[in-house]
């Protein structure tokens, strides 16, 4: 199978170091990989992000700073910008100029870990707007966080990706009637994983797209380990099953609806 298109990823992450190049120059190219969105998470990693897009055609850059970064003592939003996310926003303003970045991304809201609240709404705003200003899609965080994130939502309307759906079946109707994608790597095949399945089986079509969040969130049966892009046909073969078709037309879907949103060939 081919086609596979990676909505979400993270291959400037430590964990690819001692064979990136083997895997994206040979290894995915080789496994059917046909395009990845390569996702900046603050100011630190966004010149590795474009690095890698400049490097492999097939690689797509996003840049954005996302709300762990104000709570991680090594990210520039702490440790070199001291906190002040407006600042390191304003440095990564000019990165936004290169025709490699087709997203603003990784941002959002996560209520998971003890971040400030209002921070990171803020910083989730202001994305949003920059996104709108630049009329970028972007690529969306929301980790129980789902009363804020929607309010912003609905507030700004955006076009891109909610990465890594949880939310119900029900407010997926109006989200996707409102323009958005929903993204669905690892998780959905993991045993006990009924609300994704509800989702996926009442979402249109062409507002569903793959992805992996690697290095991490690897499916069955591969949990546990890295993850890359090519374990994308796990999860096509999942949904496949819910949608009562073969893994080869999920790939040729959610590619069309990647290439669609992200504006890429």
């Amino acid at each position: 199978m081919t086609n596979i298109f990676d909505t979400h990823a993270h291959y400037s992450s430590r964990q690819f170091d001692a064979d990136r190049a083997e895997l994206l120059g040979k290894a995915l190219p080789e496994g059917g990989v046909v395009g990845v969105l390569e996702c900046a998470t603050h100011s630190g990693d966004a010149p590795r992000v474009l690095e890698l897009a400049h490097t492999y055609p097939y690689i797509h850059a996003a840049l954005g700073i996302h709300p762990e970064s104000l709570g991680e003592e090594d990210a520039p939003t702490v440790a070199v910008y001291g906190g002040d996310w407006r600042a390191e926003l304003k440095a990564l303003r000019p990165l936004f100029e290169d025709k490699a970045v087709v997203a603003v991304g990784e941002i959002g809201l996560d209520h998971h870990w003890p971040l400030p609240a209002r921070e990171q709404y803020d910083l989730f705003e202001a994305q949003l707007q920059l996104a709108a200003e630049l009329d970028l899609p972007v690529s969306i965080h929301d980790r129980e966080a789902h009363g804020e994130m929607y309010e912003l939502l609905r507030r700004y309307k955006p076009r891109g990706v909610l990465h890594c759906y949880s939310g119900s079946a029900e407010d997926a109707a109006w989200l996707t009637a409102q323009g958005l994608c929903l993204g669905f790597g690892g998780a959905v095949t993991y045993k006990g994983a009924k609300r994704a399945a509800k989702v996926l089986a009442a979402i249109p079509h062409d507002h569903a797209v793959l992805e992996t969040d690697c290095p991490y969130m690897a499916p069955e049966p591969v949990r546990g380990r890295r993850n890359d892009s090519r374990n994308i046909l796990h999860v096509a073969g999942y949904i496949a099953g819910l949608w009562e078709t073969e893994p080869q037309a999920v790939l040729d879907t959610c590619a069309a609806n990647a290439r669609r949103i992200f504006g890429v060939e």
